[in-house]
Parts: C-alpha cells; sequence; structure tokens
C-alpha cells in the first residue's frame, strides 16, 4: 500500500508561485509514475503533469506548460509541483496520484492511489 499526503497549498495573488509537495509512506515511488490533477468546482479531475520516477522524465497540460515543474526527491521520497505566474484559473484542489505501473497516464483511473488533495486558492 502506498500512502500519499500533499502539502503546500494555500492563498496566493495572481503572477505569485507556490510548491506543492506529495510525500509517499509505505513504499518508496522506486519505479511509478506520478501525476498531479486537479479539480475545480463543478469540474472533473484535470491532469497537470507528471514525472516518471525512474528516469525523471516530465510531461504537462498545455494549459501550464512553462509556468509549472515538476521535480522528485529521492532522500524524501517526495515529488514537488513547482507552480509560477499563477492565475486565477489555476484555482482548484491540488491531488497527486501514483501509478505503480511507472505508465503516469493523463487519464484520473489510471492511477490506484491518492492523495487527499490540498487547495490552491489564486486570488486576481
Amino acid at each position: 500500500q502506498v500512502r500519499l499526503v500533499e502539502s503546500g497549498g494555500g492563498l496566493v495573488q495572481a503572477g505569485g508561485s507556490l510548491k506543492l509537495s506529495c510525500a509517499a509512506s509505505g513504499r518508496t515511488f522506486y519505479n511509478a509514475a506520478v501525476g498531479w490533477f486537479r479539480q475545480a468546482p463543478g469540474k472533473g479531475r484535470q491532469f497537470v503533469g507528471g514525472i516518471n520516477w525512474r528516469n525523471g522524465n516530465t510531461r504537462y497540460a498545455e494549459s501550464v506548460k512553462g509556468r509549472f515543474a515538476i521535480s522528485r526527491d529521492g532522500a524524501k521520497n517526495t515529488v514537488n509541483l513547482q507552480m509560477n505566474s499563477l492565475k486565477s484559473e489555476d484555482t482548484a484542489v491540488y491531488y497527486c496520484a501514483a501509478d505503480l505501473w511507472g505508465l503516469g497516464p493523463e487519464t484520473p483511473s489510471g492511477y490506484a492511489y491518492w492523495g487527499q488533495g490540498t487547495q490552491v486558492t489564486v486570488s486576481s
């Protein structure tokens, strides 16, 4: 079993930055793909980006490309989501999720393990 805990959410003004972290317990991220998703009120869960833990490859949704960056910290068994140049439309609950097969699809159903989510609110 894998337990994921997100942290780092909060309130920020448009143009500002936030860093979210996703810490795993129960096992390491080795060979896993970790995805970040977000869900705004009344909307479905949207893929933000993801990282393959083994090779460090990342990919992002077009809406966040160039503004968000995902990284991994092996010592802390943590995946980080650095969010810069935040916009009001980035407001959502942000979730991290783990796919232990390492595929990291853009659909939520491809992930077996989820964190509880952390709220990000961007004021304009």
